[in-house]
């Protein structure tokens, strides 16, 4: 059997001068009503489960729950040591009143929509916004999110503000958070980061961000690993044939119920091999949890200590 390389009290820096955070964090957009509803109470407890966990991460947007994820994180963690938190929260949307009601995944968007701006005014705006939702004096780690469409504006703007409230020790880490390696990886090369959030591209299922990974390893910048179960279909195949936020392709709902026989063979859940593949990886410092319930916490707590045979390892990849 290998034990998992990561625990989730064990701390370890986010990149060569980013700070120490541990190998688990809650990711936050479940709690801000990520497809259906979450009710206050239950947010809130979902963040006391996961600082019963020695959680000590914790990563949100304003996306998410359209500024409400932030205010209950906010919230939850009000009373909480807050030299013990490592808090994260992203640039390049700014939440502002519409006249019309947007489509969202979210479940309880308010009446704010996000609007791209990953211009330097706008990022100075959004950081101080986010402050003020989650009723705090400062943020560690400060990510660009998602700049797909936005590559030469946040080069040219977003990154240098950011940086140069680095450099003023405003904020302790500055990196980017997308759901794709390529951009990321140029970003990396040619940017100062400490740091990468990388959602759903270093998976059992999809494995495209791995020379991302080992440019990272090279450089020592940190690796916030998200989206490890594809947004569902690598806890359940069946009951959540989900991937990357939309209905599952018929072959990947095939390959992973190959998976999941796999690990039933070998006597390992589908989702504790989904949350430990990426931690094996020498860059990923710490693996996001999106956990929506304290019930879901302890399970993927469960999942992230779990015994796994070396042997399945190989298997897995081979599928």
């Amino acid at each position: 059997m290998s034990e998992p390389d990561h625990q989730g009290a064990r701390r370890r820096p986010l990149g060569a001068k980013g700070p120490a955070v541990t190998g688990l964090g809650l990711g936050c957009a479940a709690i801000g009503s990520l497809y259906t509803a979450v009710a206050e109470d239950e947010a809130l407890a979902t963040v006391d489960a996961a600082w019963e966990a020695d959680i000590r991460y914790f990563d949100v947007a304003p996306l998410y729950g359209h500024g409400l994820s932030e205010r209950r994180l906010g919230r939850a963690l009000r009373d909480r040591p807050r030299d013990e938190v490592v808090l994260s929260t992203k640039v390049g949307r700014l939440l502002r009143p519409s006249a019309t009601r947007e489509t969202s995944i979210f479940a309880e968007p308010g009446d704010l929509v996000p609007q791209f701006d990953f211009s330097r005014d706008g990022i100075l705006r959004s950081l101080e916004e986010s402050l003020e939702r989650l009723g705090t004096d400062r943020i560690d780690v400060v990510l660009v999110h998602d700049p797909d469409d936005h590559e030469e504006q946040a080069r040219r703007e977003a990154f240098p503000t950011l940086l140069a409230l680095r450099d003023e020790g405003v904020v302790a880490a500055v990196g980017c958070g997308m759901n794709q390696a390529a951009m990321l990886e140029r970003f990396v090369r040619t940017v100062d980061l400490d740091c990468v959030l990388l959602a759903g591209r270093y998976s059992l299922l999809d494995r495209s961000g791995a020379a991302l990974l080992d440019h990272c390893a090279e450089r020592q910048v940190g690796v916030v690993l998200g989206g490890v179960f594809n947004s569902g279909i690598l806890v359940d195949p069946d009951e959540q044939p989900v991937y990357d936020y939309g209905a599952a392709p018929d072959d990947l709902i095939a390959r992973a119920r190959r998976m999941r026989a796999s690990c039933h063979a070998a006597g390992v859940a589908l989702p504790a091999a989904a949350l430990q593949f990426g931690a094996r990886h020498a860059a990923v410092t710490t693996v996001l949890i999106g956990a929506r319930s304290p019930s879901e916490v302890r399970a993927d707590l469960a999942f992230a200590t779990a015994p796994i045979p070396t042997a399945l390892w190989s298997a897995l990849e081979a599928l």
